[in-house]
């Protein structure tokens, strides 16, 4: 996959099958968006081509911007944009000059200007330009005007509930890890730096690597115990298995929040090192136990409750 950054600097894109959005997640109703894509590619001998935005619209369009929290950075997003076989990907910054671009400007101005679709797919509640006045309707008006097909994909449906970014959101938010890595078709995941802590963890049994994480836009899931799965240059391509907490440690002191993850038959020195944590499903909530033996008899049946959880999730 071609990444591009510059809209001064694109190729002439050859029957371009063309779709735009945030992409946040890629998940499968996205999935399914960029299967269509390449059906229509194949059959036109075209060229796939998604239009991202970054930093995220609501970034810019939010009145309360610190709070919108993402699924996917943008090189994540690039990763599996790229496993998903995307031919070319445009990086258009987004900021209130181009939010302001009227309906009809963004399609004359940007979309056709700059890449002479032959189609263009967007999904069940695709809007654009100003005030999110453009439609499919519109889309397809404008289509004629400019010789470009449009096709419209419907929502994509788990157990009758449509897929979405918000509800992915919603559910890691709420701790239904499963429901959102069905919508995902992927543990949900995230980077995190290893740092130094006080190895209160090694003294009765359990290391732990403390985790800094460095986006401050990524998502991360709520307070808890959770079952999960890591990966890493310092683990040598191995995916170990391991269980994550989430919280203050209300039994040790309770005041600073960490997420500390303990990884299952290994105990190497990988400080400093970013590993990525794969979340595969919630087990407890936090609890103050009376005492570090207390914590110890709890943390073994962690241990026996994420070991049954990921043995039942294979590898996604």
């Amino acid at each position: 996959m071609k990444v591009h950054y510059n809209l001064q600097d694109l190729p002439p894109f050859k029957n371009g099958v063309i779709t735009t959005g945030a992409f946040d997640g890629v998940h499968k109703g996205h999935q399914k968006i960029i299967g269509r894509m390449q059906e229509i590619a194949n059959e036109i001998n075209g060229e796939t081509i998604i239009i991202t935005f970054h930093p995220h619209p609501r970034k810019i369009t939010s009145s309360i911007p610190g709070e919108i929290k993402q699924l996917t950075s943008l090189q994540e997003r690039i990763h599996l944009l790229e496993n998903a076989g995307v031919d070319h990907l445009v990086v258009v910054p987004f900021d209130y000059h181009f939010s302001n671009l009227s309906a009809q400007g963004y399609v004359e101005t940007f979309l056709v200007a700059n890449f002479k679709p032959h189609t263009i797919i967007v999904g069940y509640d695709h809007r654009f330009g100003k005030g999110r006045l453009g439609n499919f309707e519109m889309l397809q008006n404008l289509g004629v005007q400019f010789k470009f097909q449009v096709e419209q994909i419907n929502e994509q449906l788990v157990d009758n509930e449509i897929i979405s970014s918000t509800h992915i959101r919603e559910y890691l938010t709420e701790k239904n890890i499963d429901k959102a890595n069905e919508l995902l078709d992927y543990a949900y995941f995230f980077e995190g730096f290893i740092v130094r802590g006080n190895q209160i963890g090694r003294t009765i049994g359990f290391p732990t690597a403390n985790l800094h994480i460095n986006d401050e836009e990524k998502l991360i899931p709520s307070n808890g115990v959770y079952a999960v799965r890591v990966k890493g240059t310092c683990f040598k391509e191995r995916i170990l298995d391991g269980m994550m907490n989430i919280g203050v440690r209300p039994t040790v002191d309770g005041h600073k929040k960490v997420i500390e993850v303990n990884i299952f038959e290994f105990d190497e020195d990988i400080y400093e090192q970013t590993i990525t944590v794969m979340v595969y499903d919630y087990i407890r909530g936090e609890v103050k136990f009376n005492g570090l033996d207390a914590l110890k008899e709890q943390l073994n049946k962690d241990v026996i409750s994420a070991k049954t959880i990921l043995q039942a999730h294979p590898l996604f």
